[in-house]
């Protein structure tokens, strides 16, 4: 059993995303008691979910159980549920276990990195026909959709109908956007090709809408214009400056530059802003600091609340003028249980929070990616094969790592999609939408 004398300085980290679980890593000290709190039993291994969405990848090889990643840990204890609140004056976690019940965790010292949400900037009634990409469940019901979406266009003898379904629709041009779109499009031209003997897939329409002047705006200009090219190249009907003003189960109407337009499609994905969760707010107004737009906490250079110092926001929850990748939660992470130690161990305190920027990435489709690492800009087969090694150098497990570089094998060297298998299905949309 896990040891957790009353002498040890308890540690309560919440979230196992890039940020808790590296801050969890790092915190080995036998002097260190540590409780992982998440609400769910797995560590996400984020940037690969699109491929899930996909059938390239199953959602094991993504998100490896928290439980064995610590096995050996015996200062650690994992434990499922959610964080709702936080007793800042008595130093204690509010946690919804799945069952419903509530307990209280203390904690000398907390990390907080419960990552972000998808923001519908204040349209929630999108999500219903326009779902986003952020947990397995996500992927999985994309996953249907985009499948079902192929199957119901080879039933349609309607061909508008047909073309509707062939239809897809992706709200925002970050990396998650660009990526399953050039997915989307290898899926229809390539790797389903031949598969569907009604359905002419070459009619397949994959629509990447932004409000922004450019795709990928988190790279430079010239990579974007590469990623812009490349997805053309591949079919996909780029259209920028582009807002998204409604979603309804049979399409979306944009306004372009003050003309409105209604694009017919089934599916819809979004995949356009994020905001922090609400347990940023309730940090917030319990410690009386301020948030920015997204919610986000305003913490010190050391990561910590103001006038709080056992508290840390790492990753996605801080408001730092910092890109929303990976890397900047796993060094948030690592650096908050650093401080943590050297606080036990009498050291002074550490220098503030400086963020090594490692890099953007980014996939477009098959043997091709760009790359912002420093000075090196790169883009097209060199750029894929950066960001292959990059993803399976960070992956969880090394049976993870195998059995994803055995699936890119059969998916990109071959047309195959490992995972096909759609749970469920989208039933045809009511009439009304139809028309």
């Amino acid at each position: 059993m896990t040891e957790n004398p009353s002498t040890k300085h308890r540690v309560v980290v919440v979230g196992a995303g890039f940020g808790g679980l590296f801050a969890a890593k790092q915190l080995r000290s036998p002097a260190v008691s540590v409780t992982l709190i998440n609400g769910t039993t797995y560590h996400l291994f984020e940037p690969l979910l699109y491929q899930v969405a996909t059938g390239i990848l199953s959602e094991g090889e993504v998100a490896p159980p928290i439980r064995e990643i610590f096995k050996r840990r015996r200062n650690l204890d994992v434990q499922l549920g959610w964080v709702t609140d936080v007793d800042v004056a008595g130093k204690a976690v509010v946690v919804s276990a799945p069952d419903g019940r509530e307990r209280r965790v203390p904690y000398d010292s907390l990390v907080v990195a419960a990552g972000a949400r998808n923001s519908y900037f204040g349209e929630e009634g999108f999500a219903e026909h326009a779902p986003s990409l952020k947990n397995i469940d996500d992927a999985l019901e994309l996953r249907s959709r985009i499948f079902h979406a192929f199957e119901m266009a080879d039933l349609e003898e309607d061909p508008e109908a047909r073309r509707r379904w062939l239809t897809f629709v992706l709200i925002g041009a970050g990396p998650t956007g660009v990526e399953l779109a050039g997915q989307i499009a290898e899926l229809a031209h390539r790797a389903l090709k031949g598969q569907y003997r009604h359905a002419d897939l070459a009619e397949t329409r994959v629509i990447l809408l932004d409000a922004a002047d450019r795709v990928l705006p988190a790279f430079d200009a010239p990579l974007s214009a590469k990623a812009h090219k490349q997805l053309t190249r591949m079919g996909v009907d780029v259209r920028l400056d582009t807002r998204v003003v409604d979603v309804d189960a049979g399409g979306v109407k944009v306004d372009a530059g003050g003309g409105g337009e209604r694009i017919e499609g089934y599916t819809k994905i979004w995949a356009a802003g994020v905001a922090a969760p609400a347990l940023a707010g309730r940090i917030a107004q319990a410690t009386g600091v301020p948030t920015d737009r997204a919610g986000r906490i305003r913490v010190e250079p050391d990561l910590t609340v103001p006038g709080h110092p056992e508290i840390f926001v790492v990753g996605d929850m801080a408001a730092l003028d910092l890109p929303g990748v990976a890397q900047v939660a796993m060094q948030g992470g690592r650096y908050a249980a650093r401080v943590i130690q050297g606080r036990l161990d009498g050291r002074p305190p550490k220098r503030p929070f400086r963020y090594l920027d490692k890099g953007n990435m980014a996939t477009i489709g098959r043997f091709a990616a760009v790359a912002n690492v420093g000075k090196l800009h790169v883009g097209g087969l060199i750029g894929w094969l950066m960001w292959l090694a990059v993803h399976v150098f960070y992956l969880i497990g090394f049976k993870n790592k195998v059995t994803t570089l055995l699936h890119w094998v059969v998916s990109f060297l071959g047309r195959g999609r490992a995972e096909r298998v759609a749970l469920g299905g989208r039933s045809v949309p009511n009439a009304e939408d139809r028309v």
